[in-house]
């Protein structure tokens, strides 16, 4: 099998580049992809029954964890003209992707795409979306959540999408046991569960 994963900071294959036409924020727009990224060709399933559901972005601080070519920030920035948006993910192919997606769309100024060290350690957000990777395993997906979901500012959400079928119940009641904050399951679709966590003071 291929160690060319998605999650891999340097991915083995070809970068060769591609323009591809995807809705976002509710209108056509060409962005560029390529090979070793996380759904190269089209905003994925689970992307697009979180898209769905999603509130506008607030006003301020917007964390898109694991950004991929930059689905959901780019959308944070389209509707919502004073959200400053940090992209965050490990794979350095994305966060080029994702960058030069901003510029291409016009709102390069409000996107910053971040390897996760690279983040303001005293930065806090006012939303967090993400299609977290669930196949990087339980431990890893649960070291990865609480690192980011306690960065939320009081009174913040998170909205997460996951696969039913790849736990998307047990991770609500561990993020739930955490303490951070209220935990709801907005939404279930086509094979998909959409969860919300509304942070708490403290």
């Amino acid at each position: 099998m291929s160690e060319d994963h998605y999650f891999s900071a340097q991915p083995a294959s070809a970068d060769e580049r591609r323009l591809i036409t995807v809705s976002l924020a509710g209108r056509d727009v060409e962005v560029e992809t390529a090979a070793g990224i996380f759904s190269p060709g089209h905003v994925d399933l689970g992307t697009q029954v979180l898209l769905r559901h999603l509130p506008p972005a607030p006003s301020g601080e917007v964390l898109d964890l694991g950004c991929g070519w930059g689905p959901l920030a780019l959308t944070a920035a389209l509707r919502t003209a004073d959200a400053r948006v940090t992209a965050v993910d490990v794979n350095r192919r994305s966060l080029d992707l994702t960058a030069r997606n901003a510029e291409r769309l016009g709102v390069a100024g409000q996107v910053a795409a971040l390897e996760p060290d690279d983040v303001p350690a005293n930065l806090q957000f006012d939303a967090i979306w993400s299609n977290p990777p669930i196949r990087i395993g339980k431990e890893a997906l649960h070291t990865l959540l609480a690192t980011w979901l306690p960065r939320l500012a009081p009174g913040g959400e998170a909205w997460l999408v996951v696969q039913r079928n790849l736990g998307a119940d047990s991770l609500a009641r561990w993020i739930a046991d955490q303490g951070w904050g209220e935990v709801t399951k907005v939404a279930s679709a086509k094979g998909f569960r959409v969860l919300r966590l509304i942070r708490t003071a403290g």
